[in-house]
């Protein structure tokens, strides 16, 4: 019987600190065994996992540096992230957000709007989720909701789309105006890359819940969604806002190239740190401490 490798401290803290991409990846690569079957649907990152890690981390690295020039300057972003369903969004902001402070940056994942929200001004329930100085929120889905699913699925009467069409262009300019850096994603894969991700969902129970039914009928609207993106690009790609495309097919490459991406967009350089000295503890040779009672901690089940 192996006995586990023994670790110094530093060693077992830093193994820890990683576990959690490896999670990730490992998360991944999981397939259902009603899978390993179809033979035609197989892909694999041409990426290998060494440099991927590698890479991952040394951005990551920057996009602390990133952060910390953030705070720093009081520069405010907003980076919002669209695309077909399953086609990575979700993966790529766990990996910016990952190693970030979450009081400086967040995630924004609105629900569908409640009948109140339906009557206000479109853009008002996003408005309240906007940066102030040294913040950056990224958006998982946007108001482009209404460029897309609204549009396909009937949620917006033709006078509505086309109102958002004439108000989206000035409203992004008045972000940029008030000093907000807004940059724009679209992840885009083929049909056959969403249908393999669509059935890994379908038969893992660990990810079941990233389907709802508008992503089932995304499939059967395929060439609608292509329609209406096509003309969102076209009436909404404006140099205060421009689209960017990341291929998503390849995971590993998507959230590389993203990030990568991402960092140029902004004017960054490293902010300059006093050296951290960690104090001596205070102690008090009169105080004991108190014994608790064994009902107040968690049980030891490993």
């Amino acid at each position: 019987m192996s006995t586990p490798k023994e670790q110094s401290w530093v060693e077992a803290e830093l193994e820890d600190s990683f576990d959690e991409e490896l999670e990730m990846e490992i998360d991944d690569e999981r397939i259902a065994r009603e899978l390993r079957q179809i033979t035609d649907l197989k892909h694999k990152s041409t990426l290998d996992r060494r440099t991927y890690f590698h890479e991952l981390l040394r951005l990551q690295a920057e996009l602390v540096k990133m952060q910390d020039w953030i705070v720093e300057t009081g520069y405010k972003m907003v980076v919002i992230f669209e695309g077909r369903d399953a086609a990575g969004k979700g993966g790529v902001i766990k990996r910016i957000t990952q190693r970030l402070n979450p009081r400086v940056c967040r995630t924004v994942a609105l629900p569908a709007p409640s009948e109140r929200e339906k009557t206000q001004w479109y853009f008002q329930r996003y408005v309240p989720h906007l940066p102030g100085a040294g913040e950056i929120v990224l958006f998982d889905r946007s108001w482009y909701n209404r460029a897309g699913v609204e549009r396909v699925m009937d949620f917006a009467s033709p006078d509505e789309v086309e109102q958002f069409f004439n108000d989206v262009p000035e409203f992004e300019r008045m972000l940029a105006r008030s000093g907000i850096k807004l940059i724009k994603y679209w992840f885009s894969i083929t049909d056959q890359e969403q249908q393999l991700r669509f059935l890994m969902r379908i038969h893992d129970p660990l990810k079941q819940w990233k389907l709802s039914p508008m992503d089932l009928q995304s499939r059967v609207r395929w060439e609608q969604y292509t329609k209406v993106k096509e003309e969102m690009f076209e009436r909404t790609n404006i140099p205060e806002a421009p689209w960017f495309i990341v291929e998503g097919d390849d995971k590993k490459r998507a959230r590389l190239n993203c990030i990568d991406h991402l960092l140029r967009q902004v004017p960054y350089t490293e902010v300059p740190h006093d050296p951290v000295v960690l104090p001596d503890r205070v102690s008090n040779p009169d105080y004991e401490r108190k014994v608790l009672p064994d009902n107040l901690y968690v049980e030891q089940t490993y």
